[in-house]
């Protein structure tokens, strides 16, 4: 629990750093100030800045900074906060004043106020290169084709859906499949996904034996579990799908290759999902369970972490990838909403009021606030964490 809760908060801590940093670094670079770039959020624990000679100024708590004491060509204060959940940037004129100083966000042309917007998508991205190409130069499970008879092969779980018979006996993300033993008493190793499924055909409404291996445990689990008497639509009798895998490894400039590839894979897929997600909510159709907030990240990252660091740095690339995409939308509150804004003004002649946009952005951060919520505490049902947390006193 303590390693999950680790992992979850330097996970999230560097997306979100980095994210910022991608807006402070083009914002500098474009002549514009950052008054603050902070690590973590405040309140503030100590700051740092350069005067006016030049000397290292440190500043403890949240004591007001005089701006006309810092050094010009270095205009930033760097700060240490106390919630260590990534970080923030702070830009001059970055909610419309100070139009008049050419150093002002607000005074910027369309373009450069795009391309510091949508820097801190850029980096999400690449992160998510960097980091896919490091997990693969370590090794990651590849599919294999089910007919491969590699001696590392593994039938592996790609996925287990809520509620159903395999979640109910505590099959995870990850896990290896070995045997299973029908109920007749009669035992199969497992050799390949189709020969699985043809079994589990075979045993529907039967209580059978499985023979699984989980990540970072010595030796294997014999569980019984009861199959459905027939499959439910995307979830089978079972409520798992399987893969088999062998693990590949790729030398340092073919990684970052494949990784290029992947990301831009992985961009269209996320694509894809949120535009059927906004289809579905539009039509009053259900919400998938794959839409997860924070307590399903968390729960996932636990399971990665399991799986090994090439897993865990598979696993944040996708989250990093998955929040540039998320942010580049064109909803209130988001960088993908204030360059909607942006494009507006571009056609019209001259900028919206202020006031009307940030009434959207503030209407707009509500409404995701509210969606949150709501997600997070489908997540508390989803993950039975309520009757977790009971258990743990």
């Amino acid at each position: 629990m303590l390693l999950t809760i680790i992992v979850f908060i330097l996970i999230l801590g560097v997306l979100v750093l980095v994210h910022e940093l991608g807006h402070f670094l083009v914002a500098r670079r474009n002549g514009v100030t950052a008054e603050e770039f902070g690590f973590g959020f405040p309140p503030r624990l100590v700051g740092f800045y350069r005067d006016k000679n030049n000397k290292l100024k440190i500043v403890w708590g949240g004591k007001e900074i005089d701006r006309s004491d810092i050094l010009e060509k270095d205009d930033t204060i760097y700060s240490i906060n106390l919630i260590p959940l990534g970080g923030f940037v702070k830009l001059k004129g970055e909610d419309g004043e100070d139009k008049g100083d050419p150093k002002s966000f607000a005074s910027q042309s369309v373009w450069v106020r795009f391309k510091i917007l949508s820097a801190g998508v850029l980096m999400n991205f690449l992160l998510g290169i960097v980091l896919l190409a490091f997990a693969l130069q370590i090794g990651l499970p590849d599919l294999v084709d089910d007919g491969d008879n590699r001696t590392d092969a593994k039938i592996q779980v790609i996925q287990v859906a809520q509620n159903s018979p395999a979640n109910d006996i505590g099959v995870e993300l990850g896990d290896e499949l070995l045997a299973i033993e029908n109920f007749q008493g009669e035992e199969f190793v497992i050799a390949s996904v189709d020969q699985f499924q043809e079994l589990i055909q075979e045993n529907a409404g039967q209580e059978i034996v499985l023979s699984v291996q989980h990540p970072g445990v010595e030796g294997s689990s014999d569980i019984s579990v009861q199959i459905r008497e027939s499959a439910l639509e995307g979830e089978g009798l079972l409520g798992i799908a399987l893969a088999k895998t062998a693990i590949v490894e790729y030398g340092f400039f073919k990684s970052f290759w494949v990784a290029t590839k992947q990301t831009v894979y992985l961009i269209g897929a996320i694509v894809g999902f949120v535009i059927t997600l906004i289809g579905n909510l539009i039509t009053s159709k259900p919400v998938g369970a794959e839409v997860a907030g924070p307590v399903g990240i968390a729960v996932l990252t636990g399971q990665m972490a399991k799986l090994g660091l090439a897993y865990i740095l598979q696993f944040a690339a996708i989250l990093s990838i998955n929040l540039g995409v998320i942010n580049f939308l064109p909803l209130p509150a988001l960088d993908g909403g204030r360059i909607l804004f942006l494009l507006i003004e571009k056609i019209k002649g001259s900028p919206v009021s202020q006031k009307i946009e940030g009434y959207v952005h503030t209407a707009g951060f509500l409404a995701l606030l509210l969606l949150m919520i709501l997600i997070t505490a489908r997540d508390f049902i989803n993950f039975e964490i309520i009757d977790k947390v009971k258990n743990i006193f």
